[in-house]
C-alpha cells in the first residue's frame, strides 16, 4: 500500500520547504501532499496514506535537524549550547513536534487523498 518512491519524493520536498521556505510552509505542504497522492495512483486511501507517511517522515527529520542545530550550533550563544541546549530543546519542543506531526499529517493527507482520487479516475 505504501509507494516508497512517492513517499521519498514527498519527504525530500517536505524537508526542503521546511528548511528554505518557512513562510510558505502551509501552501508548500498542500502542493506536496497533492503531488504525493497523485504519484501513488491508487485512489483516495492510498493517496492519503502515502502523503501522511511522507509528512511524518519530513517532520521527524526536521525535528532531528532542529535538535542538532540547537545542540551543536547553539554553543556560540553560551547558555543554549551543548547538553544544556539538547535538554531544553528536547523537553520544551516535544509538544511542538507532536503538533507538527499531526498538522503535517492532516494537511498533506487531505490533499494527498485529493491527488489520489484524481489520478485513479479512468479517462
Amino acid at each position: 500500500m505504501t509507494k516508497w518512491k512517492a513517499v521519498f519524493s514527498g519527504f525530500i520536498l517536505t524537508v526542503l520547504v521546511r528548511c528554505f521556505l518557512p513562510h510558505y510552509e502551509f501552501i508548500g505542504l498542500l502542493i506536496i501532499g497533492f503531488l504525493v497522492g497523485y504519484m501513488a495512483h491508487d485512489g483516495i486511501l492510498s493517496g492519503f496514506w502515502n502523503a501522511t507517511v511522507s509528512g511524518a517522515l519530513g517532520t521527524i527529520i526536521c525535528s532531528i535537524l532542529f535538535i542538532l542545530v540547537v545542540t551543536f550550533g547553539g554553543s556560540y550563544m553560551g547558555l543554549f549550547g551543548g547538553l544544556n541546549g539538547f535538554t531544553v530543546s528536547g523537553t520544551i519542543s516535544l509538544l511542538a513536534i507532536i503538533d507538527q506531526l499531526i498538522s503535517y499529517g492532516i494537511t498533506m493527507g487531505i490533499t494527498g487523498a485529493v491527488g489520489g482520487a484524481l489520478s485513479s479516475k479512468k479517462s
